[in-house]
């Protein structure tokens, strides 16, 4: 199994335990955080910028990948994510450069899948 597909494998499983578990605060969250990501005054694609520069300078890796992959679906080109990369890396400093690295791993892996598929 590669980075990616453990990665989405393990947050749906987990996701699915934590649904399971019924409780309305953390159901509500979810769908709060859902509808966040809809399309609406600001489109998908910019909304995930948003998302992903935010992920990186919390230093949040599960979001990085998150928003990655949503960025990846989108539509995001490379350049437009390096972009997005330069703007978290100016605001959170060079304590964002170990995510950096990450980021553009996987970034990466999911240009390589896309390209496997074909």
């Amino acid at each position: 199994m590669n980075l990616i597909e453990e990665f989405n494998t393990y947050r749906s499983q987990m996701n699915e335990k934590i649904m399971a578990a019924d409780n309305k605060v953390i159901k509500r969250f979810f769908n709060l955080d859902t509808n966040t990501y809809s399309e609406g005054a600001v489109d998908i694609k910019t909304k995930e910028m948003i998302g992903l520069a935010c992920s990186m300078v919390l230093r949040c890796n599960d979001c990085i990948k998150y928003h990655l992959g949503k960025s990846f679906e989108a539509g995001l080109s490379k350049e437009e994510i390096f972009e997005v990369f330069s703007i978290a890396t100016i605001i959170g400093g060079s304590i964002v450069i170990p995510h950096l690295r990450r980021a553009v791993e996987y970034w990466d892996l999911l240009e390589e899948e896309k390209n496997t598929d074909v």
